[in-house]
Order: structure tokens, then sequence, then C-alpha cells
């Protein structure tokens, strides 16, 4: 099974961090507005976290 590196856990946690107090947001430059949903906060991070190059598991297909 894979797993997440330390690193990626971390940058989840600032997403989820940022998402819990509010102020997350979406879109090209936060223009999408406020992230409302827990599942996006989390997409989010994996996201970013991808985009660093850190070890996430694949997509599924």
């Amino acid at each position: 099974m894979a797993k997440y590196s330390k690193k990626a856990q971390e940058k989840i946690e600032e997403v989820m961090h940022e998402f819990k107090h509010g102020e997350l947001k979406s879109g090209k430059g936060g223009k999408g507005g406020i992230v409302k949903s827990r599942d996006q906060a989390i997409a989010i991070g994996i996201s970013e976290a991808r985009q660093a190059r850190l070890k996430v598991p694949k997509e599924k297909s």
C-alpha cells in the first residue's frame, strides 16, 4: 500500500489548518472564493504536495 511521505503529510496539515481558520481559497490566485468543503481542502493539499514533488500515492484512474 502506498504511503504519504512525512513532508507531504505536513503540507496537507498546513492546508487543513488554513481551511479550519477560513483562510484557504480555491482557484488561481484564490479568485474562486473560500473553500467550504473538507474534501476539497484535502484535494488541494494533495495537489500542492504533488506540485512540490513529494511522495504521494498515484491518482485512481
